[in-house]
């Protein structure tokens, strides 16, 4: 297994958080191995959307989950004396099926992101709603799926979250509080409501608990000025010595690094 924390502990420059062609990615894995030569990266790790239990056009096929190896392998001959290239793997938790699933131990891979994307439709637990993604599709399924109960969706993904965590398979926790940046484009301050406050103290208690690194992911920086998790809580983490890394979760090559200086120099400054 990776030593993770070795990477950032040494200077390195790195993004372990990386989509390809095999899922949402918007360029071949070729290309972001080049952007991260180009701007003097020591670590590149690629993360695709791995096979899920509902129809998702964000997620690989396991059919493709050979070729997204092959295509690791390939790159390492390739560029290996130039840029260390790891193949990781962001894997949903939904409604049981997640990270600690035997497929997914199976799988040679360096690390595991675990992340939660979908949630049960408020009136069908069977139906999972991806409550990721931009905004405005998200207030679509508001009204479709959760007759506009804010309140019930963001609690529902942090109880997702938490039993994440609590199954475990993973080595790294995937943006911890995603669900805040659509959810307070809806009802503007919900994330800052004493309530919100304590469903992410009590996840970070349970991931602490569990011993997994904390990602900071800063794909929303330069759109939004914020990271997951919220810059609000970075103290917290200082403050518990919490074991974090720096991801873009880049679809883009041009991205790799998009926010990464920012968040590290304000979290090193709290």
């Amino acid at each position: 297994m990776l030593d993770i924390l070795s990477i950032t502990m040494t200077g390195s420059r790195y993004n372990l958080h990386g989509h390809t062609q095999f899922c949402d990615g918007h360029a071949p894995m070729e290309h972001f191995v080049r952007q991260a030569l180009d701007e003097r990266f020591t670590h590149y790790g690629f993360t695709p959307h791995a096979p899920t239990t509902v129809q998702s056009t964000c997620n690989m096929s396991r059919d493709d989950v050979p070729r997204f190896l092959d295509e690791v392998r390939r790159l390492r001959q390739v560029y290996g004396d130039r840029l260390v290239i790891m193949a990781g793997m962001e894997i949903d938790y939904i409604d049981g099926f997640g990270p600690a699933d035997p497929y997914f131990q199976s799988l040679p891979l360096d690390y595991r992101i675990g992340s939660v994307h979908f949630i049960p439709s408020l009136h069908d637990e069977n139906c999972s709603v991806d409550v990721d993604g931009r905004f405005e599709r998200f207030r679509e399924k508001m009204e479709r799926h959760f007759d506009g109960d804010i309140e019930w969706v963001v609690r529902t993904y942090f109880r997702q979250m938490t039993r994440m965590v609590e199954q475990g398979g993973f080595d790294i926790v995937g943006h911890l509080d995603k669900i805040g940046l659509n959810a307070s484009q809806y009802q503007p301050g919900i994330d800052c409501q004493p309530w919100y406050d304590a469903l992410v103290r009590d996840l970070f208690d349970a991931v602490m608990d569990h011993h997994y690194i904390i990602e900071i992911n800063t794909k929303a920086w330069n759109e939004f000025g914020r990271t997951f998790p919220s810059e609000r809580y970075y103290h917290m983490l200082r403050r518990a010595q919490a074991p974090v890394v720096f991801n873009s979760d880049a679809h883009y090559p041009h991205l790799i690094n998009a926010g990464r200086e920012q968040a590290i120099s304000r979290y090193l400054a709290i």
